[in-house]
């Protein structure tokens, strides 16, 4: 029999988390799968066929973080929370898991106590035995009240979590360096390596030979201003060159239009809202201008592309500017100055990132966490994993 493993995720802003989590999804081959969504729906991408998915009913925020809105939904907010909860609470008592694997929470998420926190209890007291894992990202965003944060953090693990996994290389980035009281954790804690698709197909021949430059925004809620430097910028380029722009899935749609009104009748530039080949297309560029998110970051390093990134820093948020740092002093990427986003500083910028050899990193950093996930779930049911 199949180990159960019943796997919360909730998007809020992009589609980070959903894409990290998917490709845990794929990986958790071995175990039955029950993936519990409450973000806004992520269309194109494909999730495992052994996979039992539960849509929770959608819930976004603002970009500051603040406010959550309901999604296509004429239901107030507290209806949808009752509703959301309802569903989690019957989804565990009917795929009774024998993990229950949560994403982010509590090192975020706090506003979705009101689903989560009734689900770990309802957990622990129904079925004790279940192990309880949280699965966090590398870099965590600083807090105004840290001190207090961090204890509230770690008084929800040490009541009711079994395990953290950190998606991170500890050798490039630890979780103490935005989270202090790691040392007040009860329970396991294990690196996983980073959460990165594979790429083991080669890269088809180019017929095209002008460099090809891929600008991307992830999601699209947040990085318009990025795309509309990158389309100033090229027309500053004297080389000729091949633009491909990918808006993201959630850019909003008056946006999306002002920039295909631009680029109409531009035979060199391609314009989309997202694709579920952007390793593929990473793979076959020359350049990449992007943000400095997770999942982008993986594929930049995944493909080996020559990479310029911005990162998002609104709302003191820093986990992008502190990813790409990291990355940029390993060899990986080069970092652009998040208060000079302008056509002709980005225009040089891509001119000289152009005549460079591909990125030659001082390490090749651990790229396996889906994988080592999976392993990890399994040497926790199986007992060979204990506290700390």
């Amino acid at each position: 029999m199949k180990k159960r493993v019943l796997f919360y995720c909730q998007s809020l802003l992009g589609i980070g988390h959903f894409i990290r989590s998917r490709e845990l999804l794929y990986a958790l081959r071995d175990f039955e799968v029950c993936f519990l969504y409450g973000g806004e729906f992520v269309p194109g991408f494909d999730l495992p066929d052994w996979v039992e998915v539960v849509y929770l009913p959608a819930i976004k925020s603002d970009a500051s973080f603040q406010r959550l809105y309901a999604v296509n939904s004429s239901d107030s907010l507290p209806e949808i929370q009752a509703r959301r909860k309802d569903a989690a609470l019957e989804a565990f008592g009917r795929f009774a898991p024998d993990v229950l694997l949560i994403e982010l929470f509590p090192f975020g998420r706090k506003k979705f106590n009101f689903e989560l926190l009734p689900l770990l209890a309802h957990a622990r007291d129904a079925r004790p035995e279940v192990k309880i894992v949280c699965s966090l990202r590398d870099i965590l965003v600083r807090r105004p009240d840290q001190a207090r944060y961090e204890a509230e953090v770690c008084a929800v693990m040490n009541q009711y979590f079994d395990l953290l996994l950190v998606h991170a290389d500890p050798r490039l980035q630890r979780l103490e360096e935005t989270f202090g009281s790691v040392d007040r954790l009860n329970c396991a804690v294990r690196y996983t390596g980073y959460v990165a698709q594979p790429s083991h197909d080669k890269p088809k021949p180019r017929v095209e030979t002008d460099p090809l430059i891929v600008v991307s925004i992830g999601g699209g809620r947040v990085g318009h201003e990025l795309i509309v430097c990158a389309l100033d910028a090229e027309t500053r380029l004297s080389a000729p060159h091949r633009l491909h722009i990918l808006t993201g899935p959630h850019m909003p749609d008056e946006q999306f239009e002002s920039l295909r009104r631009r680029v109409e009748g531009l035979s060199h530039v391609i314009l989309q809202r997202h694709t579920t080949q952007f390793l593929t297309c990473l793979r076959q560029a020359d350049l990449s201008i992007s943000m400095a998110g997770y999942n982008t970051c993986m594929d930049i390093l995944s493909s080996g592309v020559r990479a310029l990134v911005w990162p998002f820093n609104e709302h003191e948020n820093d986990e992008q500017t502190r990813r790409a740092r990291k990355l940029e002093g390993l060899g990986c990427v080069s970092m652009l100055d998040p208060a000079r986003l302008e056509p002709d500083y980005l225009a040089a910028e891509i001119v000289r990132c152009l005549s460079l050899p591909p990125p030659s990193p001082s390490f090749a950093l651990d790229l396996q966490g889906a994988p080592r996930t999976a392993e990890l779930l399994a040497a926790l049911l199986a007992g060979k994993i204990s506290d700390q």
